[in-house]
């Protein structure tokens, strides 16, 4: 296998503080995969939270692991490098096909460096409750929010027999948690949960979900007239240095196309991130990439590099 990543050892008692990463403009590549040795009682529902990742990319890069009854001693892969997606890096982006949410802070003047800082998240469960495409804002914070659950909502609950109030206030038992983001795309929130085992999943009626912690750093980072990009990136393809990585997703599938069989939005997104490197020579390994683009396991792997051509360099 042609991918050597540096990796950094967690304990589950060490809660990462590191999902805020800073890196230079030009490099679209962001932090190190950790490993992390299982202990006693360990599964992985418990450690996506503690290790501040979602439990679907926990479960996807740990495929030959049991999440709920793994074998102590054993090291795991904990998915906390990235590829940047492949969008204006302003405000808050959502990529529903990797279940994260990126908020990139403000550009500092005459810096060339960035800031970015990356939560799991979960989205819609279904094409009926699907988390829509959309570029939007934050027009409104509230912290200790009251809910007014949706008609659709309580009529699916009253056909359980499990009927909600007209409005459900702040506390425990409320499902927005303690702080909310209204986006001008009408009934969706960017909001917290009182069941955290949940992130990381498509299980919600389609607004954005965040981990408690999550949502209490971002609620106090942005302010309202944020921008907003939800966006839809299964193979997200950027460059580190001289090396092109590739990070692929399984695909949400009501966007899902029918060109998708034969990886065509891999194809473009590498395309895309070749097709100006005019005074680059691109060594590209079109087999690897292919093998890494159906692997789906959310870990960025190398596909190509590139280096200045002699013209360029005798300039």
């Amino acid at each position: 296998m042609r991918w050597i990543i540096t990796c950094l050892l967690f304990t589950a008692a060490a809660e990462l503080s590191a999902d805020t990463y800073n890196f230079r403009v030009g490099d679209e590549v962001v932090g190190n995969v950790g490993v992390y040795v299982l202990k006693e009682n360990d599964n992985f529902l418990a450690l996506a939270q503690e290790l501040r990742v979602g439990f679907n990319e926990l479960v996807e890069a740990n495929r030959s692991v049991d999440p709920w009854i793994p074998e102590a001693g054993e090291r795991i892969i904990i998915p906390t490098r990235y590829v940047l997606p492949n969008v204006k890096q302003n405000g808050v982006v959502v990529n529903l096909a990797e279940l994260r949410l990126y908020y990139f802070h403000p550009a500092e003047p005459g810096s060339d460096m960035r800031a970015v800082s990356t939560y799991p998240i979960s989205v819609g469960k279904s094409d009926q409750w699907g988390t829509p495409l959309a570029e939007t804002k934050i027009i409104g914070k509230r912290a200790k929010p009251n809910w007014y659950p949706p008609k659709s909502i309580r009529a699916e609950h009253e056909a359980k027999n499990d009927p909600l109030p007209a409005v459900v206030p702040a506390g425990p038992d409320n499902p927005l948690g303690d702080y909310a983001l209204r986006l001008q795309l009408a009934g969706y929130l960017i909001h917290g949960t009182n069941v955290p085992e949940g992130i990381g999943m498509r299980v919600t009626h389609g607004c954005i979900r965040m981990h408690p912690k999550g949502i209490e750093r971002l609620f106090s980072e942005v302010k309202v007239n944020t921008p907003v990009q939800i966006i839809n990136q299964p193979y997200k393809v950027g460059w580190l240095k001289n090396k092109l990585y590739i990070e692929s997703h399984a695909e949400i599938e009501e966007y899902q196309k029918a060109a998708s069989k034969n990886l065509t939005q891999f194809v473009k997104a590498v395309v895309k991130q070749t097709s100006d490197q005019q005074a680059y020579q691109v060594d590209m390994d079109w087999e690897e990439g292919y093998a890494q683009a159906r692997n789906k396991r959310g870990i960025p792997f190398s596909i190509a590099t590139r280096q200045l051509t002699a013209a360029v360099e005798t300039e």
